[in-house]
């Protein structure tokens, strides 16, 4: 910016302004795509090409705000992978990652392309539910347990044992997204004490 301020131009030379004006808005426009490259790398997970948590929650916000909005009905799944300090543990983390990407991928797979799935945790994923009631909420929720359950994870030629536990979460009107995520979060609770 110095460089710009110290390069004085005539006003009075009408070409040489237009020049000038021409490198400021290349300048402008290139400063604008890195800091969307930015902002964009901000809100993904480093290892899973999904939103992360600050991704998530800006996602929620906006859902929140279409519920109150247009009266539609939404609904949040809080998505716990169970046994993944196991295989860490016994397989190694390189495994862990490659379950963490498997999940991940059949979570995003066995959603609608509009509906938004994230890593909010460790090895925990969020899921938005756009245009969802309660049942199609808790079949969505049932159909991703079953499909994890019936998938065979392999790493090195051994199965890795999977499965998840999903709380369904409803998104009302004027929420907040912490309350939002806590009723999920507490389903999920519910769910995995009583299996």
């Amino acid at each position: 910016m110095s460089e710009l301020i110290n390069d004085v131009v005539d006003v009075e030379d009408r070409e040489r302004l237009v020049q000038e004006i021409s490198l400021l808005r290349g300048k402008v426009a290139r400063l604008q795509e890195r800091v969307e490259q930015l902002d964009q790398l901000a809100h993904l997970d480093s290892l899973i090409n999904l939103p992360n948590r600050r991704g998530f929650m800006r996602e929620l916000e906006r859902l929140i705000g279409r519920v109150d909005r247009y009266g539609i009905s939404a609904a949040m799944l809080f998505v716990d992978l169970d046994g993944l300090k196991m295989i860490n543990d016994t397989f190694g983390h390189r495994a862990g990652d490659e379950a963490l990407i498997q999940v991940a991928n059949l979570l995003a797979k066995g959603v609608r392309h509009s509906d938004t799935v994230a890593r909010i945790g460790g090895d925990e994923f969020g899921i938005l539910l756009e245009s969802s009631d309660e049942r199609d909420a808790q079949e969505t929720a049932a159909r991703l347990i079953d499909q994890i359950s019936a998938c065979e994870v392999l790493h090195d030629g051994e199965e890795l044992p999977l499965s998840v536990a999903i709380g369904v979460g409803m998104i009302d009107a004027l929420d907040t997204a912490e309350a939002v995520m806590e009723r999920a979060d507490e389903a999920m609770y519910r769910r995995k004490a009583a299996a």
